[in-house]
């Protein structure tokens, strides 16, 4: 199974070339399709079916207000219109999911991330072990690696990502928390990044004392520390996404019909995409 992270690659390129020419539907839209292309062309002959997994928002902001808040804010001061961005990207998903022979999958107020580590936690059920490929540059991902079947490249550097113990690495995030997405490290309030707070330091000793204590976390951090070590949990940790969004994940998944192959010339022709036209059997 070859999952594209549709939002991630999308905005990756967007950010890239806003900075060298007007951005506009078409211009995104060819970009868009031209990265489907070139990972489809590279990968799909090896990992087989294509999922492009596509965020609908989150179900994190129910349980946490505060999640990827920066983000919404920086967006107000940007250059970037935003609003044109975005309806461009749902205007596009929406196209791809009718005419390319790809299977989209989008759900409201669930994210790529929970979308990509459900259908990889899948292929360990029966003891499939399909080949999993994840094209994106999202560290969160890395906690998946844990998984042999599973392997990881970057848009963004044009590398594989590796990592020796995804396990341990997944532990430590949780500890830290993640600023780009508003979550403090667990020693810091809920409202640290909102209300621009500085953290606690988390240091490398205080990670290592939380290693060697593992067994008995609640017990050594005590009740506030750990109330955010859960907190962060169910925020970073793919395996504790709730199992009402896991289900709906699945038969979305399951429910979706890809299109024909003969869909995508007229699509193109459409749209203008001539010079995609002209490599169409990469797709």
């Amino acid at each position: 199974m070859l999952i594209l992270d549709f939002n991630g690659i999308a905005m990756g390129n967007i950010i890239v070339n806003s900075k060298h020419g007007e951005l506009n539907e078409d211009t995104i839209r060819h970009m868009i399709l031209n990265s489907i292309r070139m990972y489809v062309k590279k990968h799909k002959a090896q990992y087989g079916q294509v999922v492009i997994a596509c965020d609908g928002g989150s179900w994190r902001r129910d349980v946490f207000p505060q999640y990827k808040w920066a983000r919404r804010n920086n967006r107000k001061e940007s250059k970037l219109d935003f609003d044109m961005v975005f309806s461009a990207l749902n205007k596009v998903r929406e196209e791809i999911a009718v005419n390319m022979p790809y299977k989209v999958v989008y759900i409201r107020n669930v994210e790529a991330d929970d979308i990509i580590g459900v259908l990889v936690e899948q292929t360990q059920e029966f003891g499939q072990m399909e080949d999993v490929m994840i094209i994106s540059a999202d560290k969160d991902f890395i906690q998946l690696h844990k998984y042999n079947n599973v392997k990881q490249y970057s848009p963004m550097t044009k590398k594989f990502i590796v990592h020796l113990n995804p396990v341990s690495y997944l532990f430590e995030h949780v500890l830290k928390g993640d600023g780009s997405d508003g979550i403090p490290n667990v020693l810091s309030g809920d409202d640290t990044f909102v209300e621009s707070i500085r953290q606690s330091p988390m240091t490398k000793k205080k990670i290592q004392s939380y290693i060697d204590n593992v067994e008995n976390l609640e017990e050594f951090m005590g009740q506030e520390i750990y109330r955010n070590y859960k907190r962060n949990q169910l925020l970073v940790d793919l395996a504790y996404i709730p199992e009402a969004i896991k289900k709906d994940i699945i038969d979305t998944s399951e429910s979706v019909k890809v299109p024909p192959r003969m869909k995508i010339l007229n699509y193109f022709i459409k749209n203008r995409c001539k010079l995609l036209i002209e490599c169409i059997e990469d797709f």
